[in-house]
């Protein structure tokens, strides 16, 4: 199983950003959101779903993640490009 590329939490939500690699070799990103909650036994358990008071909290952690995708998107075009130029010297 691969870490995480990156997780921003807020309280019990959190969004993990997650690094793949297509077929092609090409790289994408992709999210998951998840709420922590105890089980009646203690037991910590992870859910996709939301509470109205999480709604807004968690689209501000989508944000954020989507800010560091698109920013890390970019980091790794330039690497192809720089690698690429490099490669064609």
């Amino acid at each position: 199983m691969t870490s995480p590329a990156m997780k921003f939490r807020d309280g019990c939500l959190q969004v993990v950003v997650w690094r793949n690699t297509s077929t092609s070799g090409q790289t994408y990103y992709s999210a998951t959101p998840q709420r922590s909650y105890k089980q009646g036994d203690d037991t910590w358990r992870e859910t996709d779903s939301l509470n109205v008071d999480d709604i807004l909290q968690m689209a501000e952690l989508l944000r954020e993640a989507y800010a560091w995708i698109k920013n890390q998107k970019r980091a790794d075009a330039k690497g192809r490009k720089e690698s690429d130029q490099v490669t064609a010297k």
